[in-house]
């Protein structure tokens, strides 16, 4: 998926004639006080940092100004800011706008369902995670058929709208439908969705574009989502690699597997920092290539948890005994391994013979590499295996 920032996802809105409060980007505080007197952004005004986590206003990315001095103070402190992992380079200002009240819309893709769905609720401004399902409103939209005047009515009553807040909402709902259809998304979220005075603005803007689309957008092309560096690394060599915020690394192989891995983990008290999905891979040196690029990330320990099947046992034992010779001793962590299935005594044979802990029983793998992870976090020049 291709996560937008704001600024571009409002570029899109623009496209599509959604109403919004007036503003612009910039990337230094000169620039931004030059948007200002010139007028291109009004007095008072919103300064956000672009970033793709939420959570801004109570992170300190987001401030207000009333000058040209509080904007270029306001932009000085935000820029450079590590925000949740995130350097931030570019600013969003906006007029500020006085709001009566704050709504939630969006369209976005129900796997469950295969189809799009409307989602409306009165309780805007906070993330939708946290609104209780009875606050929401969900309607699948049918691709074909498209957005519906009754649904369109179902949305305004949901929100408790009247007058001419009620009669602009139909409109945008319609453009909020263009916009998901247009673009190739997989989420068009508008959170929160203002009203001001008689009629409704968009105060945000979150477009996720589906990957399989991007070649009919390359406007798109040079537009990098929340990947690390190490995650573009390993989508270019096609190694599925996620980056989390804790220190033990676990390479696994499909979906299931993984999940269940870092679930056992997280049982004994261990935080699960990178994950790594070995597919189907039975060569040897991709599975080296895939484990020195986990090396890259410094986990503490790592877990191993492979069932043997296309990818046999001896073949991750074999690249694994690569990978750690091509590791200076002194970047080494512990690692345990738990391979069963498809030639599991050779590989369990391979893996012993370099000195790599291996046990069969996943719980108790699982809390051996808890422990090695808490062992090397308290003495880092300790043994790595």
């Amino acid at each position: 998926m291709v996560k937008l920032a704001e600024w571009r996802g409002k570029e899109i809105f623009r496209k599509y004639g959604i109403a919004l409060p007036p503003g612009h980007v910039a990337r230094s505080a000169d620039e931004a006080a030059s948007l200002v007197s010139q007028g291109t952004v009004p007095l008072p005004c919103v300064i956000k940092a672009q970033v793709l986590a939420g959570g801004r206003g109570k992170g300190g990315a987001v401030r207000f100004a009333s000058t040209i001095d509080e904007v270029r103070a306001g932009v000085n402190a935000i820029l450079g800011l590590d925000f949740k992992g995130e350097k931030v380079k570019e600013i969003l200002l906006e007029g500020k706008v006085a709001i009566d009240r704050e709504l939630y819309v969006s369209v976005t893709l129900d796997r469950t369902l295969r189809l799009p769905v409307l989602l409306t609720s009165a309780r805007g401004g906070v993330e939708i995670e946290s609104v209780p399902d009875e606050a929401i409103l969900r309607q699948p939209i049918h691709p074909f058929a498209g957005l519906a005047q009754y649904e369109k009515r179902r949305a305004i009553a949901s929100l408790g709208l009247s007058g001419g807040p009620a009669k602009s909402l139909g409109p945008l709902l319609d453009s909020v439908w263009a916009t998901f259809n247009g673009e190739d998304a997989e989420l068009v979220e508008i959170n929160p969705l203002a009203v001001v005075g008689d009629r409704v603005i968009a105060l945000d803007a979150k477009v996720i574009i589906e990957d399989d689309a991007t070649f009919r957008h390359p406007e798109y092309s040079e537009v990098r989502d929340d990947r690390t560096p190490l995650e573009e690394i390993a989508r270019e060599k096609e190694i599925a690699f996620v980056q989390l915020d804790g220190n033990i690394g676990v390479i696994a192989n499909g979906a299931g597997l993984t999940m269940a891995t870092l679930d056992a983990l997280m049982q004994f008290g261990g935080r699960p920092g990178v994950f790594l999905d070995l597919g189907g891979t039975d060569d040897p040196a991709k599975v080296a290539e895939a484990f020195l690029l986990m090396a890259k990330a410094k986990p503490t320990a790592v877990f191993l948890n492979i069932f043997g099947g296309v990818t046999r046992c001896d073949t991750v034992a074999k690249g694994l005994v690569s990978a750690m010779e091509q590791i200076p001793a002194e970047d080494r962590f512990p690692l345990v391994a738990r391979i069963r299935g498809n030639n599991e005594a050779e590989g369990t044979a391979i893996l012993r013979a370099a000195g790599i802990i291996s046990i069969p029983d996943l719980k108790s793998s699982a809390e051996a590499a808890v422990r090695a992870a808490a062992a090397r976090a308290i003495s880092p020049g300790g043994p790595a295996a």
